[in-house]
């Protein structure tokens, strides 16, 4: 990557996962950036912060389409890097993810091994699953042997403390002295047309940016995709790894993280409703993760929160470019859905290499989606 960043001015407009990590990678390459939040510095408007950050390509090949998965392959070894790059410290574990099911559930779990081990002969950097009887079970995650006699293994699958990482983003951006306007609320099409301004633009905003996606091309639709997760304080249990349940009607993930905290989802609605979570979605991921550890009976809700994933018409994530003769260019991020954490480092890579030099090859590689202006010849555009 060339050294051009150095000269370059760039305005980020939204301060969720995105767009933290654009302000720091860009920053680290010795550009100028300024990053523009309506929400505070918590990041509490912000869907990543209410995720498991679960960095599982394989489990997740079930239910997306392959450009995903392979740009979730290539996001878990940078997720290291980048976290390594870090001054303040983030929960990282890449200890696989363990896939479990009740009896009358089997033909649901054959099916789904089934899914993922086709998978896996079409995407080769996927590691197989591994099929566990009631010993390799009880050796890998002893505290639900006593209620499960078989299991599947996902290796090299890892997730993240998604709060820890948005604190050290936001420490990182203070070290470095990048100015950030908290509670201010910014249009990327004004900031663009600045004199003597930006050289860039980059609207983060998720849902914020829903007229600016409507506005771009009718058939590219953002929508939220309401999403509810109740975080545990369980000091009885000790799972190991993030733990999926095949279920016919409360299919649910329970994702540890440290201090004997587990965060457990997720409801999926085709909703913007941000109100707080419904008796029935907390009825149903509370039964659901008391049938995998009886520990659960007994653990402190500390919260139920909800929020909206930023959703294009595809459900697939997209990068679009505009530019305009006497204006910053304009780069549009959008539509990572459910799967941010898992993809964003590819996201990244791929913003870096298009603003650095007008193309992407890792986008191509990826199968990213990146659009381009009428007016522009963009090489990227996948």
């Amino acid at each position: 990557m060339s050294h051009a960043f150095s000269n370059g001015k760039y305005a980020i407009v939204g301060a969720g996962l995105m767009g933290r990590l654009l302000a720091v990678a860009l920053a680290k390459r010795g550009a100028q950036v300024e990053l523009f939040e309506k929400g505070g510095s918590d990041a509490n408007l912000a869907a990543a912060r209410i995720a498991a950050a679960m960095l599982a390509p394989l489990a997740e090949s079930a239910i997306t389409e392959d450009n995903v998965v392979r740009m979730g392959v290539h996001s878990l070894p940078r997720w290291k890097q980048l976290i390594d790059e870090l001054a303040k410290p983030v929960y990282f574990q890449q200890n696989g993810t363990l896939i479990l099911w009740h009896r009358q559930d089997t033909s649901d779990a054959e099916r789904f091994a089934s899914h993922l081990a086709r998978n896996c002969d079409h995407n080769l950097a996927l590691s197989k699953p591994i099929h566990l009887d009631s010993q390799s079970l009880a050796e890998i995650e002893p505290s639900v042997a006593e209620r499960f006699t078989q299991g599947l293994y996902l290796p090299n699958e890892g997730q993240l403390d998604n709060r820890q990482l948005l604190e050290a983003l936001l420490v990182e951006l203070t070290l470095m002295k990048v100015p950030c306007h908290w509670n201010q609320t910014a249009d990327p099409e004004q900031l663009r047309t600045q004199k003597n301004g930006y050289d860039w633009v980059i609207d983060c905003r998720g849902l914020g940016a829903k007229a600016s996606w409507e506005h771009a091309s009718s058939d590219k639709d953002l929508r939220g995709v309401r999403g509810e997760v109740i975080r545990l304080y369980a000091p009885e249990v000790k799972l190991r790894r993030p733990t999926r349940l095949i279920h016919p009607r409360y299919p649910i993930y329970i994702a540890p993280k440290e201090d004997d905290v587990y965060v457990v989802g997720a409801t999926e609605i085709e909703s913007e409703d941000l109100s707080p979570m419904s008796v029935r979605s907390a009825l149903e991921l509370l039964s659901a993760v008391y049938t995998v550890h009886s520990g659960f009976a007994e653990a402190r809700i500390l919260e139920m929160a909800t929020q909206c994933r930023p959703t294009l018409k595809d459900n697939l994530p997209e990068i679009s470019v505009d530019r305009k003769p006497n204006q910053a260019g304009l780069m549009m991020i959008n539509g990572l859905y459910r799967h941010g954490f898992m993809i964003s480092p590819a996201i990244l890579d791929c913003a870096l290499e298009i603003l650095d030099a007008g193309a992407s090859s890792t986008a191509i590689d990826l199968g990213l989606q990146v659009t381009a202006s009428s007016n522009e010849e963009l090489s990227t555009c996948a």
